[in-house]
């Protein structure tokens, strides 16, 4: 799917961009450029330190930031797909600087679609949250925003082989700035503050949404907005599975935080589709895009109403699960 081809990934060296990297020379040591764009030089040192990337040959470093379109053109040039990943997550931050965060997130976005544009670029797949859903914080809203612009992108691509589909996903286990870290940290002293007792979120590692976004490389028709399906957890199951002797002190929830999550919410049912392993809702002005997904053996509309929400998802993991996997997929990598 990859081999001879050359990517660029823009957010590089987040956490996101550092498992695709791996991943991708792992199973694809043929690749011919693996560019990694991001704007801090010292954590470009510090994945060139760990990736030994001077035994690669296709890795470029590029520093830009996405608010540069003219940045982004260049480094787009000879690319064949993009990975869009780079945004500013932290809602907090967010509230307080709100332009900032649509700066990186909304217009960064458009750059990439019109620097995309320019350069023969042929897949451009773009990260987004459960936050974009019936936002309620400017996070959210941006993601929002961003995921619109990559649908519609495709309405304006003319004869280029192009396509552009957006990825949306849960929180992801031990990324910075989570609950978990934070989490285990804390539980040194003997109390672990949650938000709310009923609050959910879905999860999915690292891993998964790595395998999602080359899943969606090689299968996406495009306009599309991919969500998978995976379980939820309480919040209050997560403090028992890290600290079962810390006490849970209930602090309230923060300024556009949700109790539960959504990804899906009943106003997209009518335009979303059963593909199996994931969800895809489909761009509502696009017949050719839905009668080409229904055309696919195991596809199936969802029911009229449907929605996809972290409270009353089917599968929830337990305790125990929560343990094995905070002890997988984050206590190993710190």
């Amino acid at each position: 799917m990859l081999s001879n081809k050359s990517i660029l990934i823009t957010g590089a060296t987040g956490s996101f961009g550092k498992a695709f990297v791996r991943t991708v020379l792992e199973r694809y040591p043929d690749i011919q450029r693996l560019v990694l764009f991001s704007r801090d030089e010292l954590k470009q040192y510090e994945m060139d330190q760990e990736l030994a990337a001077s035994e690669h040959a296709g890795i470029r470093f590029f520093i830009g930031d996405v608010r540069d379109e003219a940045r982004l053109r260049r480094a787009m040039e000879g690319i064949d797909i993009v990975i869009h990943a780079a945004a500013l997550k932290q809602v907090p931050a967010a509230e307080y600087n709100p332009f900032e965060c649509i700066k990186t997130n909304v217009l960064g976005a458009q750059n990439v679609i019109e620097a995309s544009l320019d350069t023969g670029v042929e897949r451009v797949v773009a990260l987004s949250t459960d936050k974009a859903a019936a936002p309620i914080n400017l996070y959210g809203a941006t993601k929002l925003c961003s995921d619109k612009l990559f649908v519609a992108a495709n309405n304006i691509k003319g004869k280029r082989d192009i396509r552009y589909s957006v990825v949306r996903y849960g929180n992801v286990m031990g990324s910075r700035g989570s609950v978990i870290p934070f989490y285990l940290k804390q539980r040194e002293t003997g109390v672990l503050p949650i938000t709310d007792p009923t609050m959910t979120r879905f999860n999915i590692s690292l891993q998964e949404g790595v395998e999602m976004v080359l899943w969606s490389i090689e299968h996406a028709i495009g306009g599309e907005v991919l969500v998978p399906k995976i379980p939820s957890y309480r919040i209050t199951d997560v403090a028992k599975a890290i600290g079962p002797d810390c006490e849970q002190r209930i602090v309230g929830i923060r300024p556009g935080e949700k109790i539960h999550e959504e990804m899906i919410t009943s106003s997209d049912s009518s335009n979303c589709v059963d593909l199996g392993d994931y969800f895809a809702v489909l761009p509502a002005s696009d017949a050719k895009t839905r009668e080409r997904y229904m055309s696919r053996d195991g596809v199936a509309a969802v029911p009229e109403g449907f929605c996809y929400n972290s409270g009353t998802n089917d599968s929830f993991l337990t305790v125990e699960e929560l343990r094995t996997l905070i002890s997988r997929h984050v206590e190993a990598s710190i």
